[in-house]
Formats: C-alpha cells, sequence, structure tokens
C-alpha cells in the first residue's frame, strides 16, 4: 500500500512541476527550422555552382606560411540563410598553422548564395565542405 502511495505522489508531483509549453511565445516551426541538404527540395547554390565554388576557396584561401609544405583538407560547416548569406561558420577539423582562421575568414569573404527551397519556401540550410589545402 504504501508503494502505491509513493508512486500516486509521484506522478502527482511529476505533473504539477512539469514545465508547459507557452504557444503564444514559440516561433513557428517553419520559421528557423534549419534543414539538411538531404531532405530538401531545392539545394542551396553558389552563384555559379560547387565548381565555382570550389575555384573561390582555391583562389582565396591563403596558405599558412610557417608550414610551407602543409597538405590536407579543412573541413567546415555553415548555415546559409533565407536571404543567402553565411552564417554560424564552425571548422570541425583544421591542419593547424591558422588554417582554421583562414578558413573562417575566406568564408566570411563568400557573395550571397542562392538559398535552398522547400515546399515552395526559402529556408535556412546546413551546408558542410571539405577546403582542400594545397601548396
Amino acid at each position: 500500500m504504501k508503494k502505491f502511495l509513493i508512486l500516486i505522489l509521484i506522478c502527482v508531483a511529476q505533473n504539477t512541476f512539469s514545465q508547459s509549453k507557452n504557444t503564444k511565445t514559440n516561433i513557428p516551426d517553419d520559421e528557423n527550422t534549419l534543414y539538411n541538404t538531404a531532405g530538401i527540395d531545392v539545394q542551396p547554390e553558389f552563384p555559379g555552382g560547387l565548381a565555382q565554388f570550389q575555384k573561390f576557396l582555391n583562389t582565396n584561401f591563403i596558405p599558412p606560411q610557417d608550414n610551407p609544405k602543409i597538405k590536407g583538407k579543412v573541413y567546415a560547416t555553415f548555415i546559409i540563410e533565407k536571404d543567402g548569406s553565411l552564417s554560424d561558420i564552425k571548422i570541425i577539423r583544421d591542419l593547424g598553422y591558422g588554417t582554421k582562421e583562414e578558413a573562417t575568414r575566406v568564408l566570411k569573404l563568400s557573395p550571397k548564395w542562392t538559398p535552398g527551397k522547400h515546399q515552395g519556401k526559402d529556408i535556412r540550410t546546413l551546408f558542410s565542405t571539405p577546403i582542400s589545402v594545397r601548396q
């Protein structure tokens, strides 16, 4: 009997003190939802396509002077906003010698993209890319 009363008390306490969802202050789901490139209707696109994006990265990326023979890839993710600008640039893996800062600098220089679309609306899209570092 005591166990049953304790169980009821726990359930009542959980219902009393649990957080409720206030629908008046919540942002609508489509407003700021972040989509992956795999599940959308129209992919975001750099002006001129992905080949031009790689050319842009290779042209503007200045390899580190500390280690001129460094080779490899810097992996980055960023969000392509509804207006085509890039935000939340994160470097997932870098090669050291300042390649993280340089990759961030180059991505901030990027012109506006054509945003992705889902169900006919412009959406925020998460995009990942490798940046090749070669001397």
